[in-house]
């Protein structure tokens, strides 16, 4: 299997590789961490990401270090720098994020559940080297966890974050301004718990900088607690917010005055942290599954605003039921989905990445031309199992050229944050065109 893959990448040029249908699997090394899904799970924002001609990748290695890489774009030609930072990879929650910033300077969040910010940034435009830890605004930065970079179309960065423990935690929303060359807090608890609470977050950029926010809610660290799926969404910058049909949020955000864009009660397998598109017209789009009363199979579902109402609709036919339940990272059958969505010809099309048991833990894509009509094809994108794994991409390469690169290893993942006795595993990035 792979053979074969290093055989046409050695073979295509990068611009030829990048026109090609068929996903290529590019070799990226051969020591990633793989006792646990830290390196791969869902919501690592980012795990890889493009600036103009250059790709960062980030991951933490066999001796838990960081371990960052660069290469030119369609290249598999890599340059790596091993950090003097180690992350508690014991717990796979405490995940990697990267982005760069509108000037080509690298940033990176790491090792947090419940603890102090760790944060850096390169010294220079495009350098894997980085500074020393540093502070972002010195405000609320003592129990961090779920660390999400995400651009906008100025430069500028944001960075989510939940302040708090799971069961009673607030969402944070820093941003930093490229000119200035700082950050700001824009957001103190976006959205609030109330003590009682804490909301799991997709969130998405779209073209026009428009922020789109969804969650699930939590009532205490049990997964099986989940429910409900809520939508805000915010057009300068996170600064004020609103329903998707423009009424105006009175913040922070609670459960009595979030808009409910799906109703799901509890104990429903309803999974949390998946993640979320919007399409050129601004509308969201989320990705998750859970089981419908009167079945025990959950199943892959796309929720979604058309401009007038929110819609789910079924992606999958699964066949095999399973329960979500307990605290800690679980071993799941399958994975938390990754969706994007373009408009062609005035039809919506979709697409879904996910990894399902019932296929052989391949990595898979479920496709769907025509949103309204709700035909979805599902096709494998490998040969070979990823176990654990769950997908995360570099999303601006998508933005810009509709191209997706996911990072893939195979990884294990004991249930309730239990290690597994596993050599390390290949890092690479599935190239794909769809």
């Amino acid at each position: 299997m792979y053979k074969s893959f290093i055989f046409w990448c050695a073979i295509l040029s990068p611009i030829a590789a990048f026109a090609q249908k068929t996903p290529v699997l590019v070799i990226v090394a051969n020591d990633g961490w793989a006792k646990n899904s830290v390196n791969a799970v869902v919501f690592r924002h980012n795990s890889l990401v493009t600036f103009r001609d250059t790709q960062f990748i980030a991951y933490y290695n066999a001796d838990r270090y960081v371990v960052l890489g660069k290469r030119k774009v369609g290249s598999s030609q890599w340059q790596f720098k091993t950090t003097p930072y180690q992350g508690n990879t014991n717990d796979a929650h405490n995940t990697i994020s990267i982005a760069v910033d509108g000037d080509g300077y690298l940033h990176l969040a790491w090792d947090h559940h419940a603890n102090p910010l760790r944060y850096c940034r390169s010294v220079s435009p495009g350098s894997l080297e980085l500074t020393e830890k540093l502070p972002m605004t010195g405000k609320k930065e003592t129990k961090v966890t779920y660390p999400e970079f995400y651009k906008m179309p100025n430069g500028d960065l944001l960075f989510l974050y939940r302040d708090g423990v799971s069961g009673n935690g607030n969402l944070m929303l820093n941003r930093y301004d490229v000119k200035k060359k700082e950050w700001t807090q824009v957001q103190d608890g976006l959205i609030n718990g109330e003590g009682q609470r804490n909301a799991y977050c997709q969130f998405a950029v779209d073209k026009k900088g428009i922020l789109h926010l969804s969650w699930v809610w939590r009532e205490s660290p049990d997964v099986a607690s989940n429910h409900d799926i809520c939508y805000a969404q915010s057009a300068d910058g996170g600064v004020t917010w609103q329903k998707a049909n423009g009424e105006k949020y009175q913040l922070p955000i609670t459960a009595a005055t979030a808009e409910y864009a799906w109703k799901i009660p509890q104990k429903s397998e309803l999974i949390n942290q998946t993640s979320m598109f919007a399409d050129e017209n601004g509308m969201p789009y989320i990705a998750t599954y859970w089981r419908e009363p009167g079945s025990d199979i959950p199943q892959y579902r796309l929720v979604y605003y058309d401009g007038n109402s929110w819609n789910a609709i079924q992606v999958s036919n699964r066949t095999t039921a399973f329960t979500l339940a307990g605290t800690g990272t679980k071993k799941i059958p399958v994975s938390r989905p990754l969706v994007m969505v373009s408009k062609n010809n005035g039809k919506i099309k979709a697409l879904m990445v996910f990894r399902d048991g019932e296929r052989g833990y391949k990595i898979s894509a479920a496709q769907c031309d025509d949103i309204k009509k709700g035909k979805w094809v599902i096709k494998d994108l490998n040969d070979a199992s990823v176990d654990e794994w769950e997908p995360s991409y570099d999303t601006e390469l998508w933005k810009s050229k509709g191209i997706l690169n996911l990072f893939v290893e195979k990884v294990e993942q004991g249930d309730g944050e239990h290690l597994e006795n596993v050599a390390p595993q290949r890092v690479s990035v599935l190239e794909w065109k769809p």
